[in-house]
């Protein structure tokens, strides 16, 4: 019996958390900068920045507008105008999400295939787009120093190899 007991703690101890033994390198890229970095971006950055400026001026008005809908007080016409704002919202998030794809197009597989490249020769199995980790609440917490690759994509793609 005191053999067990000795040895128990010594076998808790060899165990190890799984999410801290990971054989995954996980990378994250700010595919925004890397394309400013390209020629040819200007179509790209300029359908991103009209739509983070309208969309963000949209969200702003949805929130005053969705506090008033909700409120105990709302009128059905508060939460008529909250339903139609909250529709065109949606519709310009959606043409503003196919603007930015068809512009994006001729760059991306350049830009995919610098990650590739530079991720496989890092080691790094997993690549995310930052600003996507960062909207989606996908990444809590990353260390940018460790995880970063965009300086080295944005090498990669200037160095043209």
């Amino acid at each position: 019996m005191k053999k067990f007991l000795l040895l128990a703690p010594l076998a808790l101890l060899s165990l190890q958390p799984h999410a801290q033994t990971s054989r995954y390198k996980v990378g994250i890229v700010n595919v925004q900068t890397v394309v400013k970095s390209m020629p040819g971006s200007a179509p790209f950055l300029a359908v991103s920045q009209k739509a983070d400026t309208d969309l963000k001026a949209q969200a702003k008005t949805l929130t005053v507008l969705q506090a008033k809908a909700t409120a105990r007080t709302a009128s059905s016409t508060d939460r008529s105008v909250y339903s139609s704002a909250l529709k065109k919202y949606q519709t310009a998030s959606q043409t503003y999400n196919q603007q930015i794809k068809s512009a994006l197009a001729p760059l991306a597989g350049r830009v995919d295939a610098a990650v590739a490249s530079v991720a496989k020769a890092s080691g790094y199995s997993v690549v995310l787009d930052t600003r996507v980790a960062q909207t989606s609440g996908l990444v809590i917490y990353a260390n940018l120093q460790a995880t970063d690759l965009t300086a080295a994509v944005t090498a990669k793609i200037k160095n043209g190899k």
